[in-house]
Parts: structure tokens; sequence; C-alpha cells
């Protein structure tokens, strides 16, 4: 029979039902990525580009969505596997929340600013 070593149970990240963190290969990915997907946004805005600014303002929201994506995976290491898959259940759940308290409070304001405010004629000055 021979002995566990505690040491390497430790080094592994295997204590207390822990699971192992990223690898360094894992983490440069992640920052490679980010960075990527920080400078095509940043090049967009501040280079000539002669996209109209609602495809550059789209553009920008679908590369940060695609970076927080790439920050849950490889940074925070969220993965079905992790937990077996409450974190990644709890993190849609929350999303759905979110997606629900944005579109009710726009469509309230929305309606709000239609059907409540008086609609006031602009006059040109005499």
């Amino acid at each position: 029979m021979s002995a566990h070593d505690p040491a390497s149970d430790h080094e592994a990240g295997l204590i207390h039902g822990e699971e192992p963190h990223g690898t360094l290969k894992e983490y440069l990915t992640g920052f490679i990525l980010s960075v990527i997907l920080t400078a095509i946004p940043f090049y967009l805005l501040m280079g000539d580009v002669s996209w109209s600014k609602q495809t550059i303002g789209l553009t920008v929201v679908v590369f940060a969505a695609v970076q927080m994506v790439v920050h849950m995976v490889y940074f925070l290491h969220m993965t079905p596997k992790s937990e077996d898959g409450w974190t990644l259940t709890s993190l849609v759940f929350t999303l759905i929340l979110v997606v629900i308290t944005l579109a009710g409070s726009l469509w309230v304001m929305y309606h709000m600013d239609t059907n409540m405010m008086p609609k006031h004629e602009v006059s040109q000055p005499r």
C-alpha cells in the first residue's frame, strides 16, 4: 500500500472539493483574446472608419458581449462542468432576470413618455 501525499492534493487544488485552476496556456489564451477584443473596438472608435455610428455601436456591443464570455470561461472558469453546472445555471438565471428588468423598464419608460407627457408645439420666435 502506498502512502497518500496531501501536499500533492493541495498543489492540484483538490482540497475541500476545490477544482483545479486554469493552466498558464488557458490564462494566456484568455489574455490574448481579451487584448484582441479590446483593440478592435478601440480602432473602430478612434480610427478613420467609414461605417455608420449605429454599425460601430452595434459592433462594439457585440465585441463586449464576446469579451464577457471570454472572461467568464478563461478567468472565472465558468463552464458547464464547474460545480456540476450550477455556476452556469445561476449565471443564465441572472441574465434572464437582468434582460426582463431592463426590457420592462425601457417599455414602461417609453409608454409613460408617449402616454403621459403633453406634446408641446415649438413656436418660432417673432
